[in-house]
């Protein structure tokens, strides 16, 4: 890949503390853990992860306090070949963190995050970020109004280039209630919504979902939904609707993450030239890969 074939991904880091139990515990008991770990967590982060593992060369933005949390996660990054070259540290303030519940029995996840003490990455900061490198940039749909105005930065120096060299914008929107960040749909030249965003909006399933809130991207985007164990669905300007089942593992093991997973399948599949159905099917099977190990490792074995 050329030098400008880099991804970055803007959004959260955090210190994921992850135990793993048979089942879920009760409320009010004490239950033993079968292992626990610390993991370099967050959405953007995680989508960095899986696509170095895919081979793609990429970058990460988001803020981190100081402290041996932060040395841990910088350390990581280098360890998985992800630049962080263009963190924003605090000397104030505390790195999120998330207490995860990894259950053997169901292969589910639960998630306590904190993340409420650092801000957000700001469009002012973006603004120092030389875009040269890059040929797709990703945002983890956080704080929508200065992730518009950052987007708007990059549509200018889109417009001053050739077509061929244009900088790929993609959005995430995962949570309904972050009410601010449903304007992102109509700025990403591929927007990724979630199932939870989809039933919010009415839908149920995939393909109804991409159908329905298409109307709400710019002209000529693609719209992609991914609905776990159902697999996903995706389509774009000619108005063709592109499915995938899902690739369960023989064995679930963990889910954290899956859903990162998923759209840095897609993201390494389309920077590459693939169609949106080679994209979405590949998306599908390196999530379905993820949940029957711990952690990333391995995923690169897809490619």
């Amino acid at each position: 890949m050329s030098p400008r074939g880099r991804v970055l991904c803007v959004g959260l880091v955090c210190l994921d503390i992850i135990s793993v139990v048979d089942s879920y515990p009760e409320e009010d008991t004490d239950t033993r853990c079968v292992s626990q770990r610390w993991q370099r967590g967050g959405n953007a982060s995680n989508t960095c992860t899986v696509l170095s593992q895919l081979g793609v060369p990429c970058a990460f933005m988001g803020s981190l306090a100081a402290g041996r949390v932060a040395d841990f996660i910088t350390d990581d990054f280098s360890r998985c070949g992800v630049d962080a070259s263009l963190v924003v540290r605090h000397a104030a303030g505390v790195t999120p963190c998330a207490c995860c519940s990894l259950s053997l029995a169901s292969g589910s996840r639960t998630v306590l995050l904190w993340d409420l003490d650092l801000p957000e990455i700001s469009a002012d900061d973006f603004s120092k970020v030389d875009l040269g490198p890059f040929r797709w940039i990703h945002w983890e749909g956080r704080n929508g109004d200065e992730q518009v105005r950052m987007i708007a930065r990059v549509n200018e120096m889109n417009g001053r280039r050739d077509p061929g060299e244009a900088i790929t914008v993609s959005v995430e929107i995962e949570k309904p209630e972050k009410l601010d960040t449903h304007q992102l749909m109509g700025h990403g030249d591929v927007v990724f919504i979630s199932k939870d965003f989809a039933k919010h909006a009415g839908y149920d399933s995939a393909e109804a979902a991409v159908r329905g809130l298409y109307g709400r991207v710019k002209r000529g985007a693609v719209l992609v939904c991914a609905w776990g164990e159902q697999g996903a669905a995706a389509t774009g300007p000619g108005g063709e609707v592109a499915r995938s089942p899902a690739f369960p593992p023989p064995t679930l093991v963990d889910t954290l993450g899956a859903g990162d997973t998923f759209i840095a399948g897609v993201i390494a599949a389309l920077s590459r030239g693939q169609s949106l159905q080679e994209a979405l099917t590949f998306g599908c099977r390196v999530a379905g890969k993820k949940c029957g190990v711990q952690g990333y490792e391995g995923l690169g074995e897809l490619c």
